[in-house]
């Protein structure tokens, strides 16, 4: 494969920032298997090992550690490498990016209630048959914070659209949220 024309790269860097999406909408959700699937099927995952099964042992335990998770994907930064193909890919025509993306998310840490962090992801991206796929994600803490609200979590249900403050039915109410935590 030659080098990318103006309108690839606008497509591939619109299906990257889907991924990044998919990958906050997959931990709001814990929905295993969809962040399984946003890495390439060889990917890492430290003492979890490698591929779909390391991935969602992985996710299954940092995610058994928190309640809630929801991260807003914003400034996301794309760069394609130089070289049309992947050293050591299957796909000889992979193309390969790198990228930076920053991550505003509230989060219910078991440990410390409702917090908020802004967190910013370097990434590694590879194109493997036509599909972007993480092949990995750096996780960088630039600062975390306890809500201001002392327990937000436990008040009433808002029972929207008649109370605008409360909590809310999502992800309580999401099917793979609660295969998540009946599998706990």
């Amino acid at each position: 494969m030659g080098e990318m024309t103006a309108i690839e790269r606008a497509v591939a860097r619109d299906e990257i920032r889907q991924l990044a999406f998919a990958y906050a909408d997959a931990i709001d959700r814990r929905d295993l298997d969809l962040l399984a699937s946003l890495y390439r099927p060889d990917a890492r995952f430290g003492e979890y090992g490698e591929g779909a099964e390391a991935a969602r042992a992985f996710f299954a335990e940092s995610l058994g550690e928190i309640g809630i998770a929801v991260l807003l994907v914003a400034n996301h930064l794309i760069e394609f490498d130089q070289t049309s193909t992947s050293a050591g890919s299957c796909d000889s025509d992979a193309v390969t990016a790198g990228g930076t993306v920053w991550v505003h998310g509230f989060i219910d840490d078991c440990a410390e209630g409702l917090i908020q962090q802004l967190i910013k992801y370097e990434d590694r991206y590879v194109r493997i048959e036509g599909v972007w796929k993480f092949t990995r994600r750096r996780h960088l803490l630039w600062l975390g914070w306890r809500h201001a609200e002392p327990e937000p979590l436990a008040q009433e249900p808002a029972n929207w659209p008649d109370r605008q403050i409360g909590l809310g039915s999502i992800p309580y109410d999401d099917e793979h949220w609660l295969q998540f935590w009946s599998e706990q």
